[in-house]
């Protein structure tokens, strides 16, 4: 499907809890479409208007709950579902753990820096290609990153936001063990989760502009020391009071993200992720179109 002039741009890529939103929180739904991709079907892409502005909303781990597991989430699809409907923004959620001590449940997090730990996931569109050697710096786009810190300063109240902080990325589905932790910590990471890899560099492939906001879900085990708890959430790794806090400062993401994204509506994208393929471009190894630039799965090169 080909994206048509006055299209939304935006695309808000929910993370867990993202099926549970409290009524009119994403706005008014006004249709959904899926797509067909050379990597499968995406997830389906719903289209929302929220006070007068229009985006895509896509679901990672399903539609009616927690169905697909970080590891199983076709990355490629979705990533390249958004591409052809035209996008050129992505605000991604994650409910990653905590590591870092400055860091509570239920508070809110703009990851700026990614540690991959990830082993079995798809992460290039450029199999068996010389395409791809791209630079990750910045890590995320600092023009969305700026327009979400410039929302949340001019808002009252709500979550507390920290400004930076590097999210390390493991395999999953299961949890990290307290000796993975341990090194995660040593490593430089704040904070550990399972989705932002691959799918931040696949959007860096395509030349889409891509920022994370994380609400704090829980403790990383071995951070606190917390009994387990038979048959609750994280079994244990949360405490009860956190809960509430946890479920508002997720339920705060998207009127951030649509808010952010409003700011950056009808601004040019002078930013190295609007250009990161331009190398190729420029040598004559790209076209325009950027359905030629991807292997599809079966089809490599050479």
């Amino acid at each position: 499907m080909r994206a048509q002039p006055g299209t939304p741009r935006f695309l808000l890529l929910g993370g867990s809890g993202a099926y549970s939103l409290p009524e009119r929180t994403l706005g008014l739904r006004l249709g959904t479409r899926r797509v067909r991709t050379p990597f499968g079907f995406a997830g389906p892409v719903h289209l929302y208007e929220r006070d007068g502005f229009a985006y895509f909303f896509l679901s990672r781990h399903g539609e009616r709950g927690y169905e697909k597991t970080a590891p199983y989430v076709n990355y490629r699809a979705n990533v390249y579902a958004a591409k052809t409907l035209g996008v050129e923004r992505i605000i991604a959620w994650s409910g990653p753990g905590i590591i870092s001590k400055r860091m509570r449940p239920g508070d809110l997090a703009l990851p700026d820096d990614l540690l991959d730990f990830t082993r079995n996931r798809p992460r290039t569109f450029y199999e068996g290609r010389g395409i791809g050697f791209l630079r990750q710096f910045p890590v995320f786009c600092d023009a969305v990153r700026r327009a979400l810190l410039d929302v949340r300063a001019e808002e009252r109240g709500g979550p507390r936001m920290h400004k930076g902080g590097t999210y390390a990325c493991t395999e999953g589905p299961r949890l990290e063990t307290p000796a993975e932790v341990r090194f995660l910590a040593r490593a430089g990471a704040d904070m550990v989760g399972m989705t932002l890899c691959p799918e931040a560099f696949l959007a860096r492939e395509l030349e889409i502009c891509y920022a994370p906001v994380a609400y704090l879900a829980n403790y990383a085990e071995g951070v606190r020391e917390m009994p387990y708890r038979r048959g609750v959430l994280f079994e244990g790794m949360l405490v009860g009071a956190g809960e509430g806090r946890v479920e508002k400062a997720k339920n705060a993401i998207p009127p951030l993200a649509v808010a952010a994204a409003r700011a950056l509506e009808g601004r040019g994208r002078d930013c190295p992720c609007a250009v990161s393929m331009e190398r190729y471009r420029r040598a004559g190894v790209i076209g325009p179109d950027f359905r030629t630039w991807v292997s599809p799965p079966g089809m490599r090169k050479g």
